[in-house]
């Protein structure tokens, strides 16, 4: 139950972080926001404040802002079609009701002659009371459409996603994995004033209670020589030795108050993503400094972008397997081993994601963020936006290949780690 629920806060976090960033900005360029979603398909809790509704839905595999103009605006209100119009006293249309007008007991029929929801915001036509004069609604900027007792506001057309400044969009859409790296700076920043931060110097921290450092000898203090035989000059040296040697014995050559020691050691079995790790359970020592613990949110963050762009390396060098990609099952089973680590561990693993997440949805690929990134810069080569249609056809290939792309996934995963 306890990595159900840390799985649970951690996608939800950084799902919500992802989608404010989106929301946020496109707020401030004054786009109307349809709605802020964490998950897809069916809605399972739903809360409208203002002009957005506040969803969540079934499928825990991402989320969504929905802005106008993303989507086809609106019905189309054609010549001949009768709806209701509710009007307020200047005479301003605040409701277009579709269908349901029985309920609504001020409403003045209409026969439409034609209407502009976009540009210049009227409905014209022939009221039921007096057929044979034409008559000119001005509309509301915050007027809704009503059908099936459903309402949605009309949005004019400077408040659509497309009517703003290339730099706007840009930034709407970047703002989403920018979001993401500022939540993992957050919880590296949180963490090293937690517990301080980590030094590079190859001397041991603290022994955990339950780890083989403490029952081989070691000592927090003691100051690594070599391992077998190896020069060591930083912490990572300690770390990569004893992550690569699961269960082989590595002998330690310290220096502990002026003398110097030989302690072997046999590194733990640890499994992470389906691979083999040591551990000896000791931690690297630390600093509580106001500038360590300052930079320290910046520094982590760099160093992990570093190492998830080294990983996408060995994809373009052909050196990629299908097991080097985790959907959520694979995630889930990562969790419930952090969950086991202890809370430190829980946070640097949801900080990565985090990372991860930024930088995959900042690649070309359509239907995410760095696909639709792709298409705005296009715009600014060109000088005009790319044909809507065909951008929009590119996106639903896009998303089609990545549905495909994660039910395989998940299927790997499954099999590795239940099967």
């Amino acid at each position: 139950m306890s990595t159900v629920i840390a799985f649970i806060i951690i996608f939800g976090t950084l799902v919500s972080f992802h989608e404010f960033g989106h929301f946020i900005f496109a707020k401030r360029a004054g786009i109307l926001v349809r709605e802020f979603a964490i998950g897809f398909g069916p809605k399972i809790f739903s809360y409208k404040k203002d002009e957005t509704t506040y969803t969540i839905r079934l499928l825990p595999i991402g989320g969504f802002v929905r802005m106008a103009g993303e989507d086809p605006e609106m019905i189309e209100l054609k010549p001949g079609y009768r709806v209701g119009l509710i009007l307020n006293e200047q005479e301003v249309v605040e409701k277009i009701i579709i269908s349901g007008k029985d309920r609504y007991p001020n409403v003045r029929n209409l026969e439409v002659e034609s209407a502009d929801l976009e540009h210049e915001l009227f409905i014209r036509g022939y009221e039921e009371a007096d057929d044979e004069v034409l008559k000119t609604f001005p509309l509301s900027k915050e007027a809704v459409i009503i059908e099936d007792q459903m309402s949605s506001q009309i949005a004019p057309w400077d408040r659509q996603f497309g009517s703003k400044s290339l730099g706007h969009r840009i930034m709407t859409i970047f703002a989403g994995p920018m979001m993401n790296f500022v939540l993992a700076i957050l919880i590296f920043t949180v963490l090293a004033i937690m517990q301080g931060v980590p030094v590079e110097d190859p001397v041991f921290g603290k022994l955990t209670d339950d780890g083989v450092a403490r029952d081989a000898g070691f000592q927090e203090g003691d100051i690594v020589i070599s391992i077998d035989g190896g020069e060591i000059s930083t912490w990572n040296d300690v770390v990569k030795e004893i992550r690569s040697h699961p269960g082989d014995e590595l002998v330690f050559t310290i220096e502990r108050e002026g003398r110097t020691l030989e302690i072997p050691v046999t590194p733990k079995v640890e499994k992470i993503d389906g691979e083999e790790y040591g551990l000896i359970g000791v931690q690297s020592p630390l600093e509580r400094s106001f500038w360590k613990v300052a930079t320290y949110g910046f520094e982590a963050t760099y160093f992990w972008t570093i190492e998830i762009f080294r990983i996408l390396g060995t994809i373009i060098t052909g050196q990629f397997s299908i097991d080097m990609l985790a959907g959520p099952v694979g995630i889930y089973v990562s969790t419930e081993t952090f969950v086991k680590s202890g809370l430190v561990s829980l946070m640097r693993w949801a900080a990565a994601l985090s990372i991860n997440l930024g930088i995959m949805n900042l690649l070309p690929i359509p239907a995410l963020d760095g696909g639709r990134l792709m298409f705005l810069l296009v715009e600014l080569v060109r000088g005009k936006p790319v044909d809507r249609h065909k951008e929009t056809m590119v996106h639903i290939i896009g998303i089609a290949l990545l549905m495909l792309l994660m039910i395989v996934v998940t299927w790997n995963d499954i099999q590795r780690f239940f099967l």
